[in-house]
């Protein structure tokens, strides 16, 4: 299985013009891989080992579709919750609140009313620990409900979309109040552990009794690092990257989840066996009516908790309309073209040495092309 030399090209390119010190890109094409290409090191400040195919990467929001939305279809698909339902039936706590009487499908879409993000992690220390707490992760989840609960909405729930880690911190909750598991126990009972995704998992490097349940330790050596974080005070090195995440112990609905581009295939390939009725743990029916773009007043390019290709979409310019996917602030992404039934996975570091490095967003789509270029144009 041999990596095109113009890919293998256009990654060590990248990396040579420090898009990101290295990268993973997995392809697969009608269910069968066709490469997974490595390029340049796991750091450059100081220079790291070279990229393997076993390297983990922080995932950020590829979190969201993989656990959160790949969770609430399932406890759809099981009778647990509809997306009509507002968000006070399960989460009681939030009665009485604007934010309490918006639809699951207003969080997955991004038009809740929510802000897209407010620094909660700052009203606590780095140890994830509220002042005057125990610092016990119940009562930090506790503390996040009330104050997204008490959250000003920024506009009228539907009129318009805004991208918001609030939003999935909450289906994060609902989803452990309708399974009665944490949200990194269950991904891994019913999602992860299921479809063979190895070794996609939350806190890869944890000490934590929980964690020892959830997966084996990894080897820190494994996972790339990203930057030095001042809230933290700590290089980041197989934790999250993601402040609000890191508070909430490093599993939450927004971000959390490591992994490497084949065992994001291996949650990818669900969704796509699903879309076309094959043999998944995802019903075709909520499969395509989460991949579809969604009618709203909002106008904006969201499906359910999945993007789907705009003018200038990271996907590039070949991916069809029925494409789906997502990114992460890391320097993350996938997108799945289900009618050409490609599915494509970039893993990078790019906030190493620093998050202000911003040239994966020329990059994306120029990768993309490539690839459907070199595996289907000749087709």
């Amino acid at each position: 299985m041999d990596t095109p030399h113009i890919i293998q090209e256009a990654l060590q390119s990248a990396v040579d013009d420090g898009v990101f010190p290295g990268a993973q890109l997995a392809v697969r094409l009608g269910g069968d891989l066709q490469c997974v290409a490595v390029a340049g090191r796991l750091s450059s400040e100081p220079p790291g080992l070279p990229v393997q195919p076993t390297t983990l990467y922080d995932l950020a929001s590829l979190t969201k579709p993989l656990a959160t939305v790949t969770s609430v279809l399932l406890l759809i698909q099981r009778g647990k919750i509809g997306l009509e339902d507002p968000v006070q039936r399960v989460l009681v706590e939030l009665e009485g609140a604007p934010i309490g009487l918006v639809t699951v499908r207003d969080l997955v879409t991004h038009r809740s009313g929510l802000p897209g993000w407010r620094p909660f992690y700052e009203r606590f220390d780095a140890q994830g620990i509220v002042p005057g707490l125990s610092g016990e992760n119940r009562l930090v989840k506790q503390r996040v409900l009330q104050l997204i609960r008490d959250e000003p909405l920024i506009y009228t729930c539907g009129e318009r979309s805004v991208y918001s880690d609030l939003g999935f911190i909450l289906l994060g909750f609902l989803v452990e109040h309708l399974s009665g598991m944490a949200l990194d126990l269950w991904c891994t009972e019913t999602i992860l552990r299921p479809l063979g995704a190895d070794p996609l998992t939350f806190c890869p490097i944890s000490e934590s009794t929980q964690q020892a349940v959830t997966h084996q330790k990894v080897d820190p050596s494994q996972v790339a690092p990203t930057e030095w974080d001042e809230w933290r005070h700590r290089y980041l090195h197989g934790e999250v990257h993601d402040e609000n995440a890191a508070m909430l112990g490093g599993v939450a609905g927004h971000a959390g989840l490591f992994g490497t581009a084949e065992s994001v295939l291996a949650v990818s390939g669900a969704w796509l066996r699903g879309y076309h009725g094959k043999e998944s743990i995802l019903d075709e029916k909520l499969v395509r009516q989460f991949t579809i773009r969604q009618d709203s007043a909002a106008q904006s390019s969201w499906a359910l908790g999945w993007d789907t290709p705009s003018a200038l979409s990271s996907s590039g310019s070949c991916f069809s309309e029925r494409s789906f996917g997502h990114l992460g602030y890391t320097g993350t992404s996938l997108w799945i073209d289900p009618l050409r039934e490609l599915e494509v996975v970039l893993l990078s570091n790019r906030v190493h040495p620093s998050r202000r490095n911003e040239k994966i967003k020329t990059f994306r789509p120029l990768i993309h092309n490539l690839v459907y270029q070199e595996y289907l144009s000749a087709g």
